[in-house]
């Protein structure tokens, strides 16, 4: 018996694949804007209905919703400002910390509340 031996020539070596963050992520700034507006309280009654009367509630549900322990809002200062944060980035939604710090500020029920809305609208 005779065994043949074959000599391979490796002319290029093969070439470690890169991931940019464009293979894994979507745009830094988001693609799309909120469905509801900030005042389309009205849209929603009964979201505006239940944040108006009890505003604790309505953020401990979005907190739960968005997959957080559902008393987040009233055990770490600022879990509102991250969770909308964390609900742009899920939605792709415009927008930076910035001007979420700064809607919620000035109108944290309606905020809220649309948040809520979006979530409704996300099927979260």
């Amino acid at each position: 018996m005779s065994t043949v031996q074959q000599t391979v020539i490796v002319a290029t070596q093969p070439q470690p694949q890169m991931f940019t963050n464009r293979n894994i992520l979507g745009s830094v700034h988001g693609h799309r804007d909120w469905s509801t507006g900030l005042c389309g309280c009205f849209s929603d009654c009964g979201s505006c209905l239940m944040t108006f009367l009890c505003l604790p509630c309505m953020e401990c549900r979005n907190a739960s919703r968005l997959g957080e322990f559902c008393c987040l809002p009233y055990c770490c200062v600022g879990s509102n400002v991250a969770m909308r944060a964390r609900l742009r980035t899920l939605g792709g939604i415009h927008g930076s910390i910035c001007n979420d710090i700064c809607v919620l500020a000035c109108c944290q029920m309606c905020a809220v509340c649309q948040m809520s809305r979006e979530l409704d609208n996300m099927g979260l």
